[in-house]
């Protein structure tokens, strides 16, 4: 968290999500979204172009558990507009993309598709796990992210990031 660089947010000018372009080829015809089904869901069954057809995933967001993939959405912990805010806007596209695909760091992972649509591009100082033993992890998750891909926090931001990992 110390070696993390505070700065304002950058704009959101020239911002698109198609400057990340996501969910790329992964293996044969499995993309990053089916990998990351697979990775954090349990029994997953999938058919012949890699759909998950059947299995279990577990939300840490909000605690709950599917059995329909429709039900999931793949979140990015930290959000490609909060990147783009904390840096990103002067990456190029290939890096762009290596971020929105991230499946060696913590950045992806398996949740409530509502919750994530809740979540939004929200930052930690304004949307947070709604299951308090969580909060720690995602707060982790959040600042190896940053830290990982030499992106910046706000002053908000490490506030509350600070207060959710002095309660770890």
């Amino acid at each position: 968290m110390a070696t993390l660089t505070v700065r304002a947010d950058g704009p959101m000018t020239g911002y698109s999500r198609d400057k990340f372009p996501h969910w790329s080829t992964v293996s044969g015809s499995c993309n990053t979204r089916e990998a990351v089904l697979k990775r954090d869901g349990t029994n997953v069954v999938t058919d012949s172009s890699c759909a998950a057809t059947s299995g279990r995933w577990f939300s840490p967001y909000d605690g709950a558990t599917w059995t329909a993939a429709s039900d999931v959405d793949i979140d990015h912990v930290v959000p490609l507009a909060a990147a783009w805010r904390s840096g990103a806007a002067s990456w190029d596209q290939t890096k762009r993309q290596r971020f929105a695909n991230d499946l060696d760091g913590p950045q992806l992972i398996a949740v409530t598709d509502n919750v994530n649509q809740a979540k939004g591009d929200q930052g930690p100082e304004k949307w947070q796990p709604s299951v308090a033993s969580y909060k720690c992890t995602y707060a982790r998750m959040w600042v190896r992210t940053k830290k990982t891909w030499g992106l910046s926090v706000n002053s908000a931001e490490k506030t509350a990031l600070n207060g959710m990992l002095t309660n770890c």
